[in-house]
C-alpha cells in the first residue's frame, strides 16, 4: 500500500514538472513574440539579429558539402564592392584620364622627336620576322584585354547611360567572354617575348647616363644607348615582367575558380588584378605613345622590321656600332652587308 502511494505520488511530481516546463516554454515563447511585436511598431521589418547571424560567417547545415558552402553570406562581398565601386574605379580613371591629358600635352609642347640627321638613305634590320610575330601578338592581345577590361570596369558608368542596357549587355557579356579566352594568349606571348629580349634588356652603365640626360627630351642632344635605351628596359622588366606577371597570375585565379577558390582568395585576386590592370594600362599608353606618335620611325621599325641607319645610329648607337663592326649579327643572323639588300622596297627612302 505504502509502494504504490508512493509510485502515485512519483507520477503527480513528473507530471507537475513536466506542466510548469511546458508552461516555462509557452511563456518564453509569449515573451518572444511580444518583444518582436513591440520591435516591429517601434521598427518596423527590423530583423537586425537574425541577419547579424547571418552575417557572422559561421558554416551551417548545408547538403551541398564543399568549400564555405555551409556560408549564407560572405560579408566581404560587401567591402569588395565598395573598393571596386568607389576608390579602385574612381582614382583609377582619373589615372588612365591624367595620362592621357599628359600625353596631349607633352605632344603640343614637344611634338615627336625627328632625326638629328638627314636620313641615308640606307636601311639596316632592327627586327627580325620571328622578333615582331613575338611582339605584335603581345601587344594585339594586351590591347584586347585592355579595352575589355575597361568595359568591365567603367562601363556600367560611362556606355550604360549612353547605349542602354540590352546593348551593354550583350557588350559585357563579350567582352567577359573574350578577356577570359585571350588573357593566356597574353601569357604565352610575355613569355616568348622575355625570353628572345631579355639579352638586350640587361641594364648597362650607359643607361645611368640616359637617364642623367633626360633621354634627349629635353635639348637637341643626341644620347647614345644600346639596342633598348634605358626607359625601354624599365618598361620591359617593370611593366612587360613585373605587372604582367601580377596581371597573369591574378587573372588566373580569376579565370579558373574550379580549383575551389575560397571567396576571400578571389576577392582580393580581383582587386589585385583590377589595380595591377590599370597601372599596367595607363604606363602602356606611354609606351604606344613613344613608339608611334612621339618618335618619328619607331612604328615602322616594328612594322617592317628595317630603320633608316641615321635612325639607328641616333637611338641605339651602341647596338648599331658593334653591328657594324661586326661584333654581333643582325637579328636575323644575316650579315650586316645584306641588311640593304633584303629591305623591303616599301619603306625605302
Amino acid at each position: 500500500m505504502r509502494a504504490k502511494t508512493s509510485g502515485v505520488r512519483n507520477f503527480l511530481l513528473g507530471l507537475l514538472l513536466l506542466l510548469s516546463l511546458g508552461g516555462g516554454s509557452a511563456w518564453a515563447q509569449a515573451q518572444s513574440q511580444d518583444t518582436q511585436a513591440q520591435r516591429q511598431q517601434v521598427q518596423p521589418g527590423n530583423n537586425a539579429p537574425v541577419w547579424r547571424d547571418v552575417r557572422s560567417g559561421k558554416e551551417a547545415y548545408t547538403s551541398v558539402k564543399g568549400r564555405e558552402t555551409g556560408v549564407l553570406i560572405q560579408s566581404e562581398g560587401e567591402t569588395w564592392r565598395r573598393l571596386r565601386n568607389g576608390p579602385i574605379s574612381f582614382y583609377g580613371g582619373w589615372l588612365v584620364v591624367l595620362v592621357l591629358i599628359a600625353m596631349a600635352v607633352f605632344y603640343r609642347w614637344r611634338g615627336p622627336m625627328d632625326l638629328h640627321s638627314p636620313p641615308t638613305g640606307k636601311l639596316i634590320e632592327r627586327f627580325s620576322g620571328f622578333e615582331r610575330i613575338a611582339h605584335w601578338s603581345m601587344a594585339i592581345s594586351f590591347c584586347i584585354l585592355a579595352i575589355t577590361g575597361l568595359i568591365t570596369l567603367f562601363g556600367k558608368h560611362l556606355l550604360l547611360p549612353v547605349i542602354g542596357h540590352t546593348l551593354f549587355s550583350w557588350l559585357a557579356d563579350f567582352g567577359k567572354i573574350l578577356h577570359n579566352f585571350v588573357g593566356p594568349i597574353f601569357m604565352f606571348s610575355v613569355v616568348v617575348f622575355v625570353i628572345k629580349f631579355i639579352h638586350d634588356n640587361i641594364p648597362r652603365a650607359y643607361d645611368l647616363t640616359w637617364l642623367a640626360k633626360g633621354a634627349g627630351v629635353i635639348g637637341d642632344e643626341v644620347v647614345p644607348a644600346g639596342r633598348f635605351n634605358a626607359g625601354e628596359k624599365i618598361w620591359f622588366w617593370g611593366g612587360v615582367i613585373g605587372l604582367g606577371s601580377v596581371s597573369s597570375v591574378s587573372g588566373l585565379v580569376l579565370d579558373f575558380p574550379n580549383f575551389d577558390q575560397s571567396r576571400s582568395v578571389m576577392i582580393i585576386a580581383n582587386i589585385v588584378h583590377v589595380i595591377s590592370g590599370v597601372w599596367f594600362i595607363s604606363w602602356s599608353l606611354t609606351h604606344i605613345y613613344l613608339g608611334t606618335l612621339g618618335t618619328t620611325g619607331a612604328y615602322e621599325g616594328m612594322r617592317n622590321g628595317y630603320v633608316d641607319e641615321t635612325w639607328a645610329r641616333e637611338h641605339a648607337q651602341y647596338w648599331y656600332e658593334d653591328v657594324k663592326a661586326g661584333k654581333r649579327a643582325l637579328p636575323s643572323g644575316e650579315p650586316d652587308a645584306a641588311s640593304s639588300a633584303s629591305a623591303p622596297p616599301q619603306v625605302q627612302h
